[in-house]
């Protein structure tokens, strides 16, 4: 700008997140109204440190200072009023006042509104407005054959995540396979995976991700031959665990919202759900992986069991354990074969399974001083 016929630059230091601001390798903080070396004043790094450790993503602002007008133009609110099953008020001062209530956006003192990153990331009309958000759209990308060579087609979510979830999971369906089942009077189309493992894992991949890693967002990929569904972040329990421990959310006032509008559930029984629903549709068991700084959900088409590898036929055998755990049931040579549609005659097949998975310490004999193996059961080896 111009003051007084001279050039005046100004820069905006963004408010420190993870980290205290650097320059020149130096760590500085404001003292008064002056600027002071960190490292001088031990008492106010400690307590910015507090500061920082109690940094919430979703608290944070996305787009600051803009008036009430902006913000009914760039947010959804139609749609909020809609998920949270509430009567669309007729001025635009109720419906901004019903906004700060709910914390999509916070009405400073010095005047305009500032939205939140939780209010963009869940009710954007188009998320590339905000420029802090622009890379955790929702990505979904359909390859030719079983690699990364060849891309079909690619497409990116522009939508907030409670606003577009419902048509990004319907868009992912229509990229799946299908078959045809042939009842006794009519045809019908079965999906190859279970519509609601779709649903649960793109949900906890848009809950569960780390905001901070920058540059990094969902993504959904589908091959010939399996999905993976992949979120920055690494989970905040063991990938062994997820069937039976509660769920740790990072971002909890998000993970508040999206189960009050019945997108997800905190209470644990999602992954519960996912392997369920592979096990009614007999397929491989699902593979939940950390890669770098990534958590990666794997769900694979159908293959039978002679086509599976023994860490898949473990695997399997482990979640199954682990969901009669939590069943309040136990794993049984019957309740194995029935998961794998192993014919009763060939019992000896599910025997070598549990055999395996005890041997790779996953599960253990419910009872070991019992010396029928007949009536035998197992539980996970954390049981």
């Amino acid at each position: 700008m111009q003051v007084e016929g001279k050039p005046v630059v100004v820069f905006e230091v963004p408010a420190a997140r993870h980290m205290p601001v650097r320059f020149k390798d130096t760590e500085f903080i404001r003292v008064g109204s002056y600027k002071k070396k960190l490292k001088d004043f031990p008492e106010k790094e400690s307590a910015l440190w507090k500061l920082l450790r109690e940094y919430r993503f979703e608290r944070d602002m996305s787009m600051a200072d803009v008036p009430g007008s902006e913000v009914l133009r760039v947010i959804d609110y139609p749609s909020y009023f809609h998920l949270t099953n509430q009567p669309l008020p007729s001025d635009r001062d109720t419906i901004l006042k019903r906004l700060i209530d709910e914390k999509i956006i916070i009405q400073p003192l010095h005047g305009g509104y500032d939205i939140t990153n939780f209010g963009a990331i869940l009710f954007a009309k188009d998320v590339r407005e905000f420029d802090r958000l622009s890379r955790k759209a929702l990505r979904v990308i359909i390859y030719k054959g079983k690699n990364r060579v060849e891309t079909k087609r690619e497409q990116l979510g522009v939508k907030g995540y409670a606003v577009g979830f419902a048509g990004a999971i319907r868009y992912i369906n229509n990229q799946l396979p299908t078959s045809e089942h042939v009842g006794e009077a009519l045809r019908e189309v079965v999906p190859t995976y279970p519509p609601i493992a779709i649903r649960e894992l793109v949900a906890n991949a848009l809950i569960h991700q780390d905001f901070s890693i920058a540059g990094a967002g969902p993504v959904v990929e589908i091959f010939d031959d399996r999905i993976e569904i992949t979120n920055p972040g690494k989970p905040l329990i063991e990938t062994m665990r997820f069937i039976d421990q509660p769920p740790r959310s990072r971002n909890e006032d998000l993970a508040a919202f999206m189960r009050r509008i019945n997108i997800c559930e905190e209470r644990g029984s999602g992954i519960d759900k996912v392997v369920s629903a592979v096990e009614t549709f007999q397929l491989p068991p699902p593979d939940f992986r950390i890669s770098h700084d990534n958590t990666i959900a794997v769900l694979y088409a159908d293959r039978p069991l002679s086509q599976m590898t023994n860490e898949e036929r473990i695997r399997a055998c482990y979640q199954h354990a682990c969901l009669q755990y939590v069943s309040n049931d136990r794993m049984t040579n019957s309740s194995l074969r029935k998961r794998f549609a192993i014919d009763e005659r060939n019992y000896s097949i599910a025997s070598r399974i549990i055999a395996d998975t005890i041997k790779a310490k996953m599960i253990k004999l419910f009872d070991p001083e019992s010396s029928s193996k007949k009536h035998a059961s197992y539980v996970p080896i954390w049981a």
